[in-house]
């Protein structure tokens, strides 16, 4: 196996005999970590011709650290770093690394942001997060896209690009955006992003200024608060109802407070589904007009949509001119392929590339125009297709068995759309305790705390019907009711009413 050649300084000038700098270089290597326990050390010829000196130096420069401890020779096996390392080296390590770890300048407050997402144990079936199925990844086709890509078009994918993203994506997506949400896009008027959550940043970057007041749902996406928050934002949380923001609310707080813009997520309302309504909308779009703030409109899952006929973004909406939108192609594909964009009205948009060429000129070239490929071929449009029949049938199954196997205990509206579902628990059931006892079961979900502005304590979940499939799901559910039955708890049938789509959770006012 070939290894990376050791850099040790040695200086023939210097008193110290030159095996015992090299004793000395390799021990500092080996204390500070750079060389870990059980690491081969090069062999005594290749050391000895990549420093340019005699080998019998490197032979005695390895004498002198086995005499002590830190390697460890085997008979025409080689040397290696002692394991375990012996007590003084371990000491000597702390005493060293102690003052060299810790810097002397102060650092910025910590930024909350959610926990990031894990796999679960093996055996464990994850019904708390709304990922898309790696399962369903459309590797094969994604594969030879890239080919073509790659061997069509290589040298120009492997040079200097538009920061803005490779054109014939930006292509694509425009032409996506004008048929399926009514969006006035062009091309020029687009922006590739590596993610939803840099959108989210870039646009940030771009409109605020520190002590700036942003306006956003009182039940949300951690991260994207996180994100508005380093580019010093104050964030003002207002509540949400059965349609969406309250836009009342809002108005409310526009006569005493100057507001920069509302982040928020009206398609499918992250977390809790509801949509928003078309009156509400347009009312929110008529404020940010009168009151000169930015709607900044967050529509992460918009392909997933299983009732009628998706309702069109505010973007696409009359008083358009002062709404940002930005999307994603991470949950058609999976967390790992996290394709972003950003439409904005022109002269925002000229500000937007501007920011992204000082701070992230280099786009993913490649897998952008092997993705416009997908979109040529008309493998994203099946595939997209499939998704849906296939989210749609999940999330019917997910309903179906949380009634059948935890009957009262959870209320719930079947959403319209998205990939996972709003339940509000009984009050008798501490969630965070049936969490628990439900991770030792074998099912991972936890309270809607995690979600509320404020980290409070929350009598509802979010389980996600995307990640798993109808048999996973019912077993999902079904140790949800044994670990809520070990508890002490055992369920009664739902009543029409606990199952009433009418039923929508109410978030907190603040």
């Amino acid at each position: 196996m070939r290894r990376w050649a050791l850099t040790i300084a040695l200086d023939p000038q210097r008193e110290l005999p030159m095996f015992l700098q090299l004793a000395r270089g390799i021990a500092d290597d080996i204390r500070d970590g750079r060389l870990r326990a059980g690491e081969p050390l090069p062999g005594t010829r290749e050391l000895a011709e990549q420093l340019g000196v005699n080998r019998n130096t490197i032979v005695a420069g390895y004498e002198e650290l086995a005499a002590e401890g830190l390697v460890r020779t085997r008979v025409g096996g080689g040397t290696f770093v002692a394991s375990p390392l012996p007590t003084a080296a371990h000491t000597a390590a702390r005493a060293k690394d102690a003052p060299a770890d810790v810097p002397s300048y102060a650092l910025a407050d910590s930024i909350h942001a959610m926990p990031a997402v894990k796999p679960p144990p093996p055996g464990s079936l994850m019904i708390a997060h709304s990922l898309p199925d790696t399962r369903l990844f459309p590797a094969e086709a994604l594969t030879r896209a890239f080919r073509r890509a790659i061997l069509q078009r290589g040298r120009s994918l492997i040079g200097y690009a538009d920061p803005c993203g490779h054109h014939r994506l930006r292509e694509e997506l425009a032409s996506m955006l004008r048929s399926t949400r009514a969006l006035p896009a062009v091309a020029d008027g687009l922006m590739v992003t590596r993610s939803l959550e840099q959108g989210i940043d870039l646009v940030a970057r771009m409109l605020l200024k520190p002590g700036d007041v942003v306006a956003v749902e009182a039940f949300g996406y951690p991260p994207a608060w996180s994100v508005l928050r380093l580019a010093g934002a104050q964030l003002m949380p207002l509540p949400l109802d059965g349609d969406g923001l309250d836009v009342a609310a809002l108005e409310d707080a526009l006569k005493h407070q100057r507001i920069r813009a509302v982040f928020l997520t009206p398609h499918h309302q992250f977390p809790t589904t509801c949509v928003m309504s078309p009156t509400r909308r347009e009312r929110l779009a008529a404020l940010a007009s009168t009151h000169q703030f930015a709607i900044i409109e967050d529509d992460y899952d918009h392909e997933f949509h299983y009732a009628g006929k998706p309702i069109l973004p505010i973007a696409a909406g009359r008083d358009r001119a002062n709404v940002i939108y930005i999307g994603s192609l991470s949950n058609l594909f999976a967390p790992g392929i996290s394709t972003g964009f950003i439409h904005a009205p022109p002269a925002v948009f000229e500000r937007l590339a501007h920011l992204r060429s000082a701070s992230d000129p280099r786009t993913d070239v490649a897998m952008e125009c092997a993705i416009a490929e997908l979109f040529e071929d008309g493998e994203l449009l099946r595939h997209m297709r499939r998704m849906r029949r296939t989210y749609a049938a999940r999330r019917d199954a997910l309903a179906d068995s949380l009634r059948r196997h935890l009957g009262s205990a959870l209320r719930f509206r079947v959403p319209e759309g998205g990939m996972g579902l709003w339940a509000q628990v009984d009050d008798s059931i501490a969630i965070d305790r049936w969490s628990e006892q439900g991770e030792r079961a074998g099912v991972q979900f936890f309270s809607a705390k995690r979600y509320d502005f404020h980290q409070r304590e929350q009598s509802h979940l979010r389980l996600a019907f995307s990640y798993l499939d109808e048999a996973e799901l019912d077993e999902a559910a079904q140790r949800m009711a044994r670990a809520l039955a070990e508890l002490g708890k055992r369920p009664s049938k739902p009543s029409r009413k606990a199952v009433s789509p009418d039923i929508i959770a109410q978030s907190p006012h603040t």
